[in-house]
């Protein structure tokens, strides 16, 4: 859908102001309008600049482009809008306009290097990080040219969280799923969020040729920002997947109740979980990962007061991370902070990304917790096969 024809929709939103609280209007929860305070930076704010723009009643400026990106794409207007017949495009309407950006030449600086990185033959990804074509990961666990599965690890896990990585391959390896990896290339989630498109169909061809190559039927990934780019937006750019594709949670899941593994220790630990935006208000996968920390024996899951839908962002999507790393962090401690009240040592999520904020908060602000993914607490623990 372009950006035209969002125009009857955008001109809907009545500035009620639904979209900056929880269902229950117990607190603000879009972190845009926490941090700036002024309704502009709000999402229904948002929708009528890109209305004025739509029909040039006002005109391209950086200081626009700033107010466009200092969104997370967290999804909380998208449950707490109202309006069924057009809150599931919100977030969609903010990343076409950052398209538009783009095209006018009003993407902001640091966002660009997320592109310049990704395109780079050297790096192919966002961190600017020499390519790994994980060959030395395939051949350290002795994994087959031709697979079951493929595990689609990502950017973040592969270059920054290789704990979450390595915990991973050794769960997979541990219930002998049958799996390879490929020469992947980022899934374009960056570039989706922050309007930077152009690439992105070229780039999802190639990462779906090498799934191909290995005759995979389903592909798993244990970042949330990779599971929703590979179920959700291949299939906006008319990318055929004819692939299953899972999060790591919902593998593990699945192998617990179909009694394939068991849990043959004890997680002695207070936690509290995270929901990450991606998998939670993206793609509503709230429960599957609590039922895999309920299965856990002796561990105690004591829930935020936002939670699920109402959860509040880590602060670190929608190209926020890289934009604006100081406020990010910001929106993290407030989630910190949260979870202290729960009184739970540890907090766990599902997502790099999440985690990676996360530490960044508490290491900066002496929180004192413990950060982790829940795939990583599960490699910690003994496995029974059936």
């Amino acid at each position: 859908m372009k950006l035209e024809e969002f125009s009857d929709i955008i001109h809907r939103c009545f500035r009620c102001g639904y979209c900056k609280f929880t269902y229950d209007y117990a607190d603000f929860n879009c972190p845009s309008y926490k941090n700036f305070r002024f309704e502009t930076f709000s999402t229904g704010g948002r929708m009528w600049l890109i209305y004025a723009l739509m029909n040039n009643e006002i005109n391209w400026s950086q200081r626009l482009a700033n107010i466009l990106y200092s969104c997370t794409t967290c999804g909380n207007c998208m449950e707490n809008c109202r309006f069924d017949k057009f809150n599931d495009f919100l977030v969609d309407i903010i990343e076409i306009a950052r398209i538009e950006a783009v095209k006018n030449g009003f993407c902001p600086e640091k966002q660009k290097s997320l592109l310049e990185r990704t395109l780079n033959p050297e790096f192919y990804n966002p961190y600017g990080e020499l390519n790994s074509d994980n060959q030395l990961l395939k051949e350290q666990y002795a994994l087959p040219e031709t697979a079951e599965w493929v595990y689609f690890i990502g950017c973040t896990s592969n270059y920054r969280q290789k704990d979450l990585r390595d915990a991973t391959l050794r769960f997979l390896k541990k219930t002998n799923i049958n799996f390879t990896l490929i020469d992947e290339h980022c899934c374009t989630s960056p570039l989706i969020r922050t309007g930077q498109t152009e690439s992105v169909k070229e780039i999802m061809e190639y990462n779906i040729d090498q799934i191909k190559a290995t005759r995979a039927q389903k592909v798993v990934t244990s970042c949330a920002g990779c599971c929703r780019t590979l179920k959700v937006d291949f299939q906006k750019h008319d990318i055929d997947m004819d692939v299953e594709v899972y999060h790591t949670s919902e593998l593990v899941n699945e192998l617990l109740e179909k009694g394939k593994i068991k849990f043959g220790s004890n997680f002695n630990k207070t936690i509290t979980y995270h929901d990450p935006c991606h998998l939670g208000r993206h793609m509503g996968l709230y429960e599957i990962p609590r039922e895999v920390i309920n299965k856990i024996p002796c561990v105690e899951l004591n829930e935020m007061k936002r939670n699920r839908e109402n959860s509040w962002c880590c602060g670190a999507g929608g190209g926020v991370k890289i934009g604006y790393p100081d406020w990010a962090v910001n929106v993290s401690k407030e989630r910190l902070e949260e979870a202290k009240k729960t009184g739970a040592d540890m907090v766990v999520s599902t997502c790099p990304f999440c985690k990676t904020n996360l530490k960044d908060a508490n290491e900066n602000f002496d929180m004192d917790l413990e950060i982790i993914d829940l795939i990583e607490i599960i490699d910690s623990l003994e496995l029974k096969l059936d």
